[in-house]
């Protein structure tokens, strides 16, 4: 919550996004919404979802579909299967040291077979061929070839969040995704925008990392999935997560 008592936009940061500045690319049904499978995995449920939310979350995803449910700190229904739950961080700029570099450039729609095959040798977490859409992204290239990545996924109300910062192994060292990070978060700042990101909760090398960039732990959160029931059912009752 803010300090005037209403919901932070980080809070739930997939539904300030979708009903915010990334309107655009909301697919909804009734109180839920989610952007389109090619884009990014993430959805937003209202704060406090209800049985006729999650029904329509199933009808969404497909009978027995997998649903990722980054940043629900909620409860589940019981007919729901949580199929993965890992805890998270959420950090936002508290002095980071934005600038722009000189050897970073745009990426673009071009770029996408270069990205993604980067994320599949670097797993920075989900990065899809319609992500690049979602803001700037910015990489490094070496001899022609992308080493380095950082840009722009979730975009509440005067926030925007950076992801995809991955480096290739045969360049880490050289604190190219640290220039990145920089670089990114500049382009946010000069639009009046707060940087902020997500992180596992058990990746400690890159929380004392983005820490020493300047960010801040905000909040804990979770990165989890659940299995939609193969038909829906009647009212059942929410179990907690976790």
């Amino acid at each position: 919550m803010s300090r005037t008592g209403a919901p932070h936009p980080l809070d739930n940061p997939a539904l300030a996004s979708l009903t915010g500045p990334h309107a655009r690319f909301a697919e909804r049904r009734g109180r839920v919404l989610r952007y389109p499978l090619d884009v990014s995995p993430w959805l937003a449920l209202p704060d406090e979802p209800d049985a006729r939310d999650w029904a329509d979350l199933a009808a969404l995803a497909g009978p027995g579909a997998e649903v990722p449910l980054s940043g629900y700190c909620g409860e589940v229904p019981e007919d729901w299967e949580i199929t993965f739950h890992v805890g998270g961080v959420q950090l936002v700029d508290d002095g980071v040291a934005a600038a722009p570099d000189p050897e970073a450039v745009r990426l673009g729609p071009a770029d996408v077979p270069e990205m993604l095959d980067l994320v599949a040798r670097t797993q920075p977490g989900p990065f899809l061929p319609r992500t690049v859409e979602l803001g700037t992204y910015l990489g490094i290239r070496r001899e022609g070839a992308l080493v380095a990545m950082a840009g722009e996924r979730l975009h509440p109300p005067g926030w925007t969040e950076i992801s995809a910062v991955c480096t290739d192994a045969a360049v880490r060292g050289q604190g190219l995704a640290t220039r990145l990070i920089h670089a990114v978060a500049h382009g946010i700042r000069e639009r009046g925008e707060t940087p902020f990101l997500h992180t596992s909760a058990k990746n400690t090398n890159a929380i004392r990392l983005y820490e020493s960039l300047g960010f801040r732990l905000r909040r804990h959160t979770a990165f989890l999935s659940a299995r939609a029931p193969e038909r829906l059912g009647e009212e059942r009752a929410a179990v907690p997560v976790g």
